[in-house]
């Protein structure tokens, strides 16, 4: 047996792929220069031309503020057109983008801010209120720019954005900025190893890390992705992954760079509006959480005929169930392709190769996350880093040019989640004897609900924030919408009394909706362990 036996299917050698550019700077523009491709955004069509224009006077403006190279900025916006304006504007000062989730609340933000300390901070009027407080908790001054979803759309779907803004008059806004007379900006060329993204996720102690990751690990991910499911010039790709998670700013933002061609955005996702974007724009790929493409099954008069445009769909984030694969591929009429990836390796590491179907595990009943791509090698070890042979289970630790430099201000981190260029996945799988990988466990307690990783601890502390709380314990449970649900166990304090509408509703107040749980259930005692710590793996068993 081959030591990469996945590389049988591979249609050619497995070194004979090269990506075109060493930069996403450069990618995107190549991309302006020949005036092909761009952004629709309800009705509206900015070529990469027109956002290259847009960028060089947000640049020049943001320069003016003391934006340098090496800066942050964060960039807390929904899929709109000014995110890939912001991103490139950034990249030409050498600053560096920070995406942020605009469900965030201010404790969330201000940890955030605190490590990374923004020079800049673009985000929605609506979400102001949460901006100023996190900026202020981290001890920082920062301009505000606020964009509004009516911003650059010809007719914004009322489902989803917003229709007045509640700050209106009260910050600059990007479009003032747009306005202005374009200021000469100094012409700088990233170096493949500088910054490219820096974007948090939670990580083993539960506080934010932000991943670091530079341009030529962003670029030639997405550069790769593109080729092997066959992404090319005249593609229409969906953005159905918000562009501040790394699937959407490196598989569908610098992916459209790469092949300079369209990018579909619709501010943020709700089924029926994406349903009729899809009707409308008849896009041609697209990759998103499994739960997506779930909520798109459900919408009433849905049918094959609405997804005949599509050439691939891939979804990543989370495993497919079988079951759930089948029935989407009867309801839609899609063959979805299951991939894996992290925050931490630019998405992708595994993909089903185009054309083919995933095998299911016999004995797991699992179906497989795909073979490694290009240039990326992967091994599963024991608990000591050694490699583990044929079919056992172990920690899956892969290597390759998409794999990030470390995590920011944590060197400590950074040391536990690399072994000489190898990135730890925390995620248990084997691989079978032809080269798929399958997922059985996570080796963290990180929770995926509808791709988006949720810290149980972050849960727990927003939970013994209510003063009727005794103890808190959350984890994971299995979900045929979202992957994974968010589910509380908690005990009250003797004489205290709430309802796990009111505990939701406490969370809520200090969470991103996506991290609240979705169920909580009071026991009189949490299981413990003998030296008195809660046991999470006693509360998942039935």
């Amino acid at each position: 047996m081959p030591q990469q036996p996945w590389h049988q299917f591979y249609e050619n050698s497995p070194n004979s792929w090269q990506p075109s550019h060493a930069d996403a700077l450069t990618a995107f523009r190549a991309a302006a220069q020949s005036g092909r491709g761009g952004i629709s955004y309800f009705g509206r069509r900015l070529t990469f031309a027109q956002i290259d224009a847009a960028s060089e006077r947000l640049a020049g403006w943001a320069a003016a503020q003391g934006v340098t190279r090496g800066a942050r900025v964060a960039i807390v916006l929904q899929n709109v057109p000014a995110f890939v304006i912001a991103a490139v504007a950034t990249w030409k000062l050498g600053a560096i983008p920070v995406p942020g989730n605009p469900g965030y609340r201010a404790a969330e933000l201000s940890r955030v801010f605190a490590d990374c300390r923004p020079s800049l901070v673009l985000c929605h009027p609506e979400h102001c209120t949460q901006i100023e407080p996190a900026l202020a908790a981290a001890a920082l001054v920062a301009p505000i720019l606020v964009v509004s979803g009516h911003d650059q759309a010809d007719s914004p779907d009322p489902r989803i954005v917003p229709m007045a803004d509640p700050v209106a008059g009260a910050y600059l806004r990007l479009d003032d900025v747009l306005a202005l007379p374009s200021a000469p900006v100094a012409a700088l060329q990233p170096a493949p190893s500088d910054l490219a993204l820096l974007l948090y996720t939670s990580g083993t102690t539960g506080e934010p890390k932000g991943t670091m990751l530079q341009h030529s690990s962003i670029t030639s991910n997405a550069q790769l992705m593109a080729d092997w499911v066959g992404v090319n010039g005249s593609s229409r790709i969906l953005g159905l992954a918000p562009l501040f998670h790394i699937t959407g700013f490196c598989c569908h933002m610098v992916m459209a760079f790469t092949k300079d061609c369209w990018l579909i955005l619709n501010y943020r996702f709700e089924a029926a509006a994406v349903l009729d974007v899809i009707r409308r724009e008849r896009p041609t790929y697209t990759v998103g959480a499994i739960t997506a493409f779930n909520a798109l099954s459900t919408v009433p008069g849905v049918s094959p005929a609405d997804f005949a445009s599509f050439d691939e769909i891939y979804s990543g984030g989370a495993p497919i169930a079988p079951a759930l694969h089948a029935t989407l591929k009867e309801r839609l009429g899609i063959d979805i392709r299951n991939s894996y990836g992290m925050t931490e390796t630019c998405a992708p590491t595994h993909m089903t190769p185009r054309n083919r179907c995933a095998p299911v595990d016999v004995a797991s009943g699992t179906l497989s996350i795909g073979i490694p791509v290009w240039h990326t090698g992967v091994k599963v070890v024991d608990d000591n880093g050694v490699e583990l042979p044929l079919g056992e289970v172990g920690e899956i630790w892969v290597s390759g040019p998409q794999v990030m430099q470390g995590y920011w201000n944590k060197p400590e981190d950074s040391a536990a989640a690399l072994t000489d260029g190898w990135m730890h996945s925390g995620d248990v799988g084997f691989m079978d004897k032809d080269g798929w990988f399958f997922l059985v466990d996570r080796k963290k307690d990180m929770i995926i609900a509808s791709g988006f990783k949720v810290w149980p601890r972050e849960v727990e502390d927003a939970l013994y924030g209510h003063p009727a709380i005794r103890e808190a314990a959350v984890v994971g449970e299995p979900d045929s919408y979202r992957g994974e649900t968010v589910v509380a166990y908690v005990s009250l304090r003797e004489g205290s009394q709430v309802d796990a509408v009111a505990l939701t509703a406490h969370c809520r107040s200090v969470l991103a909706p996506y991290k609240c749980p979705r169920d909580v259930r009071f026991l009189a005692e949490l299981p413990k362990t003998v030296s008195g710590k809660i046991q999470r793996r006693a509360l998942r068993q039935p």
